[in-house]
């Protein structure tokens, strides 16, 4: 039995969602959002809120049930609020700007790093050690924010690299003399 599954999710005013053709679409003030719903569970979209059960007790239908309910929490609370990620740079010279439609990053390399942004997804960089990803869409915003911080990963000696506001860095202490 799964607890998350079991809790209906409820939308918001302001928000609609309607299921046809094997799609849920919800729309809300920031925008829309769809999922392609899965055989192995059911959606009933009732007055102010959204109803997610297996389709019948095998362990694959169980197993879906918690994970489906979580992806249709998603998009309304894509639609209503959005996601964002802060990654912060730390190292001499390290830095980031937000030109356009792309990310350029400078991470110590030869060559400086350009990553083209998604449509839906915003990046800001309130200071050149600081990048902020927002959007509607839960994967996207952190498939972004892991794809940049993938070019330099936090390392446990100085803890140089690009981390997630709030992570923590085990730091090592280094050889002893």
């Amino acid at each position: 039995m799964s607890r998350i599954g079991k809790k209906p999710v409820v939308i918001p005013g302001g928000v609609s969602a309607a299921i046809d053709n094997g799609v849920l679409s919800v729309k809300g003030p920031k925008g829309t959002l769809t999922l392609g719903l899965s055989d192995l569970v059911t959606y009933s979209v009732e007055e102010g809120s959204i109803a997610v059960q297996p389709a019948n007790q095998s362990k694959a239908a169980r197993s879906h049930w918690g994970m489906q309910r979580t992806l249709v929490s998603n998009l309304v609370e894509g639609v209503t609020n959005g996601f964002s990620k802060v990654l912060e740079i730390k190292g001499v010279g390290y830095r980031a700007a937000a030109q356009g439609k792309n990310l350029k990053l400078q991470l110590g390399y030869s060559h400086d790093v350009d990553i083209a942004v998604p449509e839906g997804i915003e990046v800001k960089t309130p200071d050149n050690t600081t990048v902020e990803i927002s959007g509607i869409d839960k994967q996207k915003v952190g498939q972004l924010a892991a794809e940049i911080r993938r070019w330099r990963k936090p390392e446990p000696y100085k803890g140089k690299g690009i981390k997630y506001r709030g992570e923590f860095i085990f730091r090592k202490e280094g050889k002893k003399k």
